[in-house]
Order: C-alpha cells, then structure tokens, then sequence
C-alpha cells in the first residue's frame, strides 16, 4: 500500500530526532579531535614523554586533560565571539540595511516580517534589506538577543506576497528552535581546524641563506598539519549534516506558520535557479542562507549530497508537495507558469516622442519661471574681465569663485568684493550646508524650471517633471530599480536603447553629453549643486546629470528607460 503523506508535525519529530543525535555526534568527535591535536602538539614539543618517571597510564590522563581544556577554552572562545560580534560583522559584510519606508516593496517587506511575527508569537523581529540582485535570505541573533531576518533586493522584486510570507516563516523557524546562533557555532567550531590548517600548510617559498628548520620542526609541522587537515575534514562532514536536517525542520515550521507550502516550495525552486550568490564571504556561513550560495552549480552527485550543507533540492520540494499532495514537477510548472503571466502583466512604458506626439513636453513651453531669470551677478576673472551675467547658483559654482573676488550686482549697479554681498554669504553658507542655494528654483526642473512632482518609479520614490518628463532619483536606490521587472517597453524605447548603444556603449570614448562645446548649466534641485555629466558607472557609461554633493542623478527623458533596457535585455 501507498504510504501516506506526511504532515509538518511529523516531519519537525523525525528531523528534530536526527539533527539531535547528530549534534551529540558532533560534540564528541570535537573533543576527540582536539585531543588528537592536543596528542600531536604534546609529542612535537617533547612534552609526552617529559620523563621515564611517568606511567602511561599518567601521560594519558594528561592528554586527556589537556585536550578537555584546551576544546573547552575554544568552545568557549568562539560562543563569546558569535553572540557578540557574529551578527554585527555579518549585517556589515552584506551591507544590510533598514527597509525604506518610502518604498512600496521594502514597506510590504516589513509588514510580511510583522505578520509572520505575529503568527509565530515572537516579541519583536528587525527586517532588513542586502542590495543584491541575488536571491537568497538569511536569519541572525542580534547581540542584545533581537533576531533579525534579512533578504535581498533580488528575492524582493522577483517574489510574489505569499513566496516572501514562506521565507520569513521559514527562517524564523530557524529563529524558534534555536538554529540560528547554533548553526552559527558550529561552523565556527568547524571554521577552526580549517584555519589551523591553513596557517599549518608547508611554504612553497624557500628559507633565508643560513636558516634551515630542524626535522623535529618539519616532522611536527606536517604532523599538525595531517590531524588538522583530517579533524576539519570530519567536523566539515558532521556539520552539514547537521545543517541539512536543520533545513528540512525550519522547512516543516515554517508551513506550520505559514499554512502554505506550495508557497515556500516554489520560492525555494525559484532561489536555486536563479542566482543565489551576495559574495565570497557566504561560502563560509553557507548554512545560514535559505539556499547554498551559487546552487546553480550544484549537482545531485555522491559528492554534493556529503559536502553540500543543504538537501538536495528534489528532496525538499518533494517533502512540501507531498502536504498538499501534489508533485515536485506540478511545483516547477506553476513557477515557469507564473513567470510568463508575470511577463504579460507588465505595464507598457512609452518612449516621450508617443506619450507627447505634439511636443508639449519637449521643455520649450511656458514655464513659471525663465532661466535667466535672477541673472543679476557678474564676476570679474583673473585677466580682469567681467564675466556674467549669472545667476546666484551659477556664480558660487564657478571654479574661481571666492569671497575676496570682485562681484557686480547688475540690478542694483553695486560694486564690491564678494563678502560685502549678503546674498552670496548666505547661498555659499546654504551650499556647503546642502541646502539650495536659490530658494526659488528648489524642487524644480533644472531644464524647465517648473516644480517637480513626487511619484514612484517601480516602487521606488522619484521625483519627475510634469513639463519634459525628467526624473530626480537617488543614487543608491537605482540598483532596486534595475532589479525589479513591473515595466515593459515599446518598440521605440527599445530601438533608442539599441541606437545608443551602438553609438555610445561600444565606443565609450564618445559620450554625448561630455563632448558638448558649450555644457547645458545644471544645477542640483534638491541642493542647488552644479550637475556634472558623468558615465552611469563603468560597466554601463551611459552619460546622466550627477549630483556629488547629495549624489542624486538627473536623468532627461527617456534616459532612465534605456538604462533599464540596456541592462535587461541588450
């Protein structure tokens, strides 16, 4: 007869019984291993056999005395360290960070965290956020014993509510029982035969004229360095076995708290396919990730299933599709299934030239304020020629501009040095304070000179410009942008971002904006800071309006659009 299925309950029982008798397992080779390393330092050093006075029976119990010392201060040693700098020097190695509360994906984010939360009976969970386009989440105690859950900016925008409700029951499963700071110890137990290893590993470099180790030296070396090299090998193998019956449990939890395991089964099979890598630094705290790092590479090899510190993926899919019941391959299907759905729904951005066929957004119209208005100052240079007129941002931008040089109000025919100007002291105060130096033109379009309207791009708060279409974002937030796939675009967009490429992208030494005889004078809305025309970054030298004081980038119309196109598709 068919075995029936098994329930979460079940599940969490069996793996609970399994990880235990491991860890029991681990714990004694640990101190065996360190005895054995104890042993051969003892026998290196001339200490085993320090007298004939001693009886085997007494250099035993020295050994072993020795050696339970010597496991207890490293066992010791490495829990201080992982609870009070294991989760802090993690969050800054992945660059985690707060979720924004302006962003509409890291807001839902947070509310999902506080759901889950709930539903599991913790007092308080910390969200946060690794600006990754991987897709991979992790779980940590804090040192004042908060946990923490943190996922990637790729997990974000690639998974729908319910998928990201299944990671954070998922590792706060891991949370609950104790996982976290656990599997966190026993890979820094694991970390430290490895490390010994290394700094026991023989020289290829040759030893200075005159100096030669003795073969006591060399034989104890290689000696340490083979019981090293053997224990880590061991402890590395007894750890992901650990690892992986933990795993499969948080997996069993988190349907108890979630209730859905199609969900988490299809956001696992999504994290394996795609790519799961945040950096070097998680191949040593691999178990800590929902995913090992680079699964895409993973076989279902003899090897793999000893090494890998995760189950293999059929099995964990197949483990949730039986509480449903349904089949592994039905998981996969509804995955590739709503990829495609997720293609058709997104909304069709238009070049300008088809949102705006009669150009009265081109940024010629009427606008509130002309740009030479305010034009009032002229600057005298060093050769002794007025210079100007200029407006105040203008001529505080200017390279040779100090409060010693001579300056000309045009509009009240006064002649002075620039000190004497209570308007230049001011605007210069407000620039190097980040402020905008011309109140009137803050928060407005630098070509237009209309004001900007708050809005949302993908998500992400943006600042456009109701007349030309222009957009003010932040640096930091375009990478969540480019991350994200709520847009699609028409033909037109695409065969600009083609065109340009073609022009520009294969041949970086011509930039459109940089070659320019005559610079268009950009000015900063949000500080009043002179824009400089600047490659997006090296791989893409897409030239935009960049901000170096509040580092805000201007893109002209259709300029944000054909970035996320060259980066997407071409």
């Amino acid at each position: 007869m068919k075995q029936p299925a098994r329930d979460f309950y079940e599940v969490q029982r069996t793996q609970w019984r399994k990880s235990l008798f491991l860890f029991l397992v681990l714990i004694g080779f640990y101190f065996v291993a360190v005895a054995i390393l104890a042993a051969v330092i003892l026998l290196c050093l001339g200490l085993f056999f320090p007298s004939s006075s001693f009886s085997l029976a007494d250099r035993l119990s020295t050994l072993l005395w020795f050696g339970l010392l010597i496991a207890v201060a490293i066992a010791a040693f490495h829990l201080w360290d992982a609870r009070r700098f294991g989760a802090l020097f993690i969050r800054k190695r992945l660059q985690a960070h707060a979720p924004d509360p302006q962003d509409r994906y890291h807001k839902q984010y947070a509310n999902t965290v506080e759901e889950i939360r709930i539903a599991s009976g913790l007092p308080k969970v910390n969200p946060y956020i690794i600006p990754a386009f991987a897709i991979n989440s992790m779980a940590l105690i804090e040192r004042d014993n908060m946990p923490s859950v943190i996922v990637t900016e790729g997990m974000l925008a690639e998974f729908t509510r319910d998928e990201l409700q299944a990671v954070v029951a998922h590792e706060l499963a891991h949370i609950i029982r104790g996982d976290t700071f656990y599997i966190t110890l026993v890979c820094s137990l694991a970390n430290f035969f490895e490390r010994l290893r290394q700094a026991m590993e023989p020289e290829a470099t040759p030893q200075p004229v005159g100096t030669q180790a003795g073969p006591g030296y060399q034989g104890g070396q290689v000696l340490i360095f083979l019981a090293a090299s053997f224990s880590g090998l061991l402890m590395h193998f007894l750890s992901m076995l650990i690892s992986r019956q933990r795993e499969t449990l948080a997996d069993a939890a988190a349907v108890e708290f979630s209730r859905n395991p199609a969900a988490l089964a299809r956001a696992i099979y999504k994290a394996h396919v795609q790519n799961s890598f945040v950096g070097d630094f998680n191949l040593t705290y691999a178990p800590l990730f929902i995913v090992p790092p680079e699964s895409r590479e993973i076989t279902d090899g003899l090897l793999s299933r000893i090494f890998n510190s995760h189950p293999p993926l059929l099995k964990r899919i197949r483990l949730l599709a039986d509480m449903i019941p349904t089949t592994p391959g039905k998981i996969m299907r509804d995955v590739r299934e709503g990829q495609k759905q997720r293609e058709k729904a997104r909304m069709m951005l238009l070049a300008q030239e088809e949102s705006d066929p009669e150009g009265a957004g081109s940024g010629e119209g009427p606008s509130e304020e002309s740009p030479a208005q305010g034009q009032i100052w002229s600057i005298r240079d060093a050769k002794g020629k007025w210079q100007g007129p200029f407006a105040l941002e203008e001529v505080i931008g200017l390279p040779y501009f100090s409060l010693g040089i001579r300056m000309k109000n045009l509009q009240e025919q006064v002649q002075a040095p620039a000190r004497e100007f209570p308007q230049l002291r001011l605007g210069l105060r407000r620039l190097y304070q980040k402020k905008h130096t011309n109140l009137r033109r803050q928060n407005k379009c630098p070509r237009c000179r209309v004001p900007l309207q708050d809005s949302f791009y993908e998500g992400v708060p943006i600042k456009v410009c109701p007349e030309c279409g222009g957009k003010l974002a932040d640096a930091a937030l375009i990478d969540r942008i480019v991350a994200r796939r709520e847009l699609a675009f028409s033909d037109q967009l695409i065969q600009k971002a083609r065109a340009f490429e073609e022009e520009f992208m294969r041949n970086p030494a011509r930039t459109r904006k940089m070659t320019m005889e005559t610079p268009s004078k950009l000015f900063c809305p949000e500080c009043g800071y002179k824009l400089l025309p600047r490659p997006y970054n090296y791989q893409y030298v897409m030239p935009v309006d960049k901000c170096l004081s509040c580092y805000k980038i201007w893109f002209d119309p259709d300029e944000l659009e054909i970035l996320q196109i060259l980066i997407e598709k071409l």
